[in-house]
């Protein structure tokens, strides 16, 4: 009798999972408030009214007006807004106003701020110390990439608000420079990015430290299923507001899709880079940033790299220069891709197009600005283009595509793009202060002890940082919502 093998059961192929999509919004139970149409109608601090005007700052953006009567009121608030909206002083203003007249003690802020990148959480406080100055309140950033000493100075004299990267945060709470037992107001800004790199146990550890009556505020500029455990844990019937679809689209903001070939990218990407004015590129690692940077340099244009290799005193360093124009061509990775706000910077490229939807909003959110106009430009290999249409699809993009090749028309028409100088060019990074004229000008500066320094405590400091954000565009034209982030 032949012998029957056993018929073997095809296993069903198994797909990809599509990409994370909008999470249903949490049950509330309560209506928010209705939204107000000035600063005026808000009932905040006068000092910090005044502070808003001396800013420039007028009318509040569409995201401000929503969530501040309800952050105010002490609720939780869960909020979306695309990038460039003005998200930080939707939450920042609430923060400060609810902290004044209230002193911390050494080692207890009152109110933390948590963010994903070292350049947002610089970028935060700077956006609010006019702000915390005006209501004598002390602000502190405690982030990675710089030593220990000047953030736990800070906490020893006492900061009411602190804006913290989550690791750092940990670790000095863990060395017992910090304890969070007295926060009573905590905001995550954009969660997403933070779950996405792997945040989430750091955060929820912080969280369970803070006070169990806290104020929770939750911003970001895209909300997916990655944030669904913050925000069933840790929000308690909140007001919901979602001033912009998902995708974040900005009608100011131009998207193209430019197809080359494998062997023509480094030259459109060069010539691009020569443009007359400012431009972002992205690239998927540190190595191709640094690649495609002496590239740059060689050929004579004024590039620079910003990557997670770097200090971070070269990042603020590079980040002074491509904000003065020093630097041109500022080449990065994702660190750059939210948290980084540049007056009238109209280009963005994604020389490698980016990993999925939302890094492609974050990467494009650094251009189109409170209402500036902008453009996007992704390069394309033929292998990529499913890719990435199927990418754009995501995004609810409908980008211009275009066939183009380096010292063409049409590259030029969309981009700029130039023939580079060909001669090399070095860029010198900037001198740090000397420690003496350091101790100089602090010693000149109003202590922080007595409420008018804020920010005085920030662990990161340089010219670029203490320059108020936004102000170019601020001085042609009074400005809605505040600077933006």
């Amino acid at each position: 009798m032949a012998r029957t093998t056993p018929r073997r059961t095809r296993r069903p192929k198994t797909q990809n999972p599509p990409p994370p999509r909008d999470f249903a919004p949490p049950v509330t139970h309560t209506p928010p408030l209705p939204p107000v149409a000035s600063f005026d109608a808000l009932g905040l601090p006068a000092p910090l009214l005044h502070a808003l005007g001396a800013e420039g700052v007028t009318e509040p953006f569409p995201i401000q007006a929503a969530t501040l009567p309800n952050s105010l009121a002490g609720r939780d608030v869960l909020g979306r807004g695309r990038t460039g909206s003005g998200k930080t002083l939707a939450f920042g203003l609430a923060v400060l106003a609810r902290l004044a007249g209230i002193r911390a003690e050494p080692r207890r802020p009152l109110a933390l701020v948590l963010v994903p990148t070292r350049e947002l959480a610089q970028q935060v406080t700077d956006a609010l110390t006019p702000y915390a100055r005006a209501l004598g309140l002390r602000a502190a950033t405690v982030v990675g990439g710089v030593s220990f000493g000047r953030q736990v100075a800070a906490l020893r004299d006492g900061a009411e608000l602190v804006v913290a990267t989550p690791g750092r945060l940990r670790d000095l709470v863990e060395r017992g420079d910090c304890r969070l037992d007295a926060v009573g107001i905590t905001v995550l800004d954009e969660a997403d990015q933070m779950t996405d790199m792997g945040f989430l146990p750091q955060i929820t550890g912080l969280l369970q430290q803070t006070r169990s009556d806290a104020q929770r505020l939750l911003f970001s500029a895209t909300l997916d299923r990655n944030v669904d455990t913050l925000v069933r844990r840790y929000l308690h019937d909140p007001a919901v507001h979602s001033v912009d679809p998902t995708a974040g689209a900005v009608t100011t903001m131009e998207h193209h899709v430019l197809h080359i070939q494998d062997t023509d990218k480094n030259a459109t990407a060069t010539e691009i880079a020569a443009r007359d004015g400012r431009v972002i590129m992205f690239l998927d690692t540190k190595h191709a940033v640094d690649r495609l940077t002496r590239l740059l340099l060689k050929n004579g244009v004024r590039a620079s790299a910003l990557h997670g290799g770097r200090s971070q005193a070269q990042r603020t360093r590079t980040l002074a220069q491509f904000k003065s124009g020093d630097v041109t061509a500022l080449v990065a990775t994702n660190v750059a891709a939210r948290g980084i706000h540049v007056d009238d910077l109209d280009l963005v490229v994604n020389v490698d197009p980016p990993g999925d939807h939302k890094d492609y909003l974050h990467r494009g959110g650094r251009t189109a600005r409170a209402g500036e106009s902008g453009r996007v430009v992704t390069l394309v290999l033929p292998h990529q283009r499913r890719t990435v249409d199927s990418l754009m699809a995501d995004a609810g993009i409908r980008p211009r595509t275009t066939a183009v090749r380096s010292g063409g028309a049409e590259l030029n028409r969309i981009t700029g793009a130039r023939t580079p100088s060909g001669v090399p060019v070095v860029v010198t990074p900037p001198q740090p202060q000397p420690q003496r004229q350091k101790q100089r000008a602090s010693a000149s500066a109003p202590a922080s002890g007595s409420g008018s320094g804020a920010g005085s405590g920030s662990a990161s400091r340089s010219g670029a940082s203490r320059r108020r954000r936004g102000g170019s565009s601020r001085r042609r034209r009074p400005a809605r919502g505040g600077t933006t982030a």
